[in-house]
């Protein structure tokens, strides 16, 4: 059977156990950046009981990071895909078009998901 997931995961990609591809779309945002902001929230949320007023704005402060973080990501994952099919020759602009496509309904489903 067909795995689309599969199909479309880059040929540099990290293998899974047994020499299987990983499952699943590669993340958004580096996992030290990731780590980073989940590390604020956390101690946010740990120091709300002795400064809640602190721990507040560093939780907004956090949120405020990963937003601006998620935004960027996708302004270079869009610059990146335009730069896929735009200016490409018209015998193969069929096929860049198809997968643009493809990586605009998996990163746009991507967000309305989460």
């Amino acid at each position: 059977m067909y795995d689309q997931t599969r199909a479309q995961q880059p040929a540099d990609r990290p293998s899974g156990p047994a020499g299987h591809r990983a499952q699943g779309p590669e993340p958004l945002l580096p996992s030290d950046e990731r780590d980073r902001i989940i590390r604020r929230l956390g101690h946010a949320v740990n120091t709300f009981e002795d400064t809640p007023g602190e721990a507040l704005e560093e939780a907004e402060s956090a949120f405020d990071e990963a937003t601006e973080a998620l935004v960027n990501a996708l302004t270079e994952r869009r610059r990146v895909m335009c730069a896929g099919w735009q200016d490409q020759d018209p015998g193969t602009q069929s096929a860049e078009l198809r997968l643009a496509l493809r990586e605009y309904r998996e990163i746009t489903g991507r967000l309305l998901r989460t």
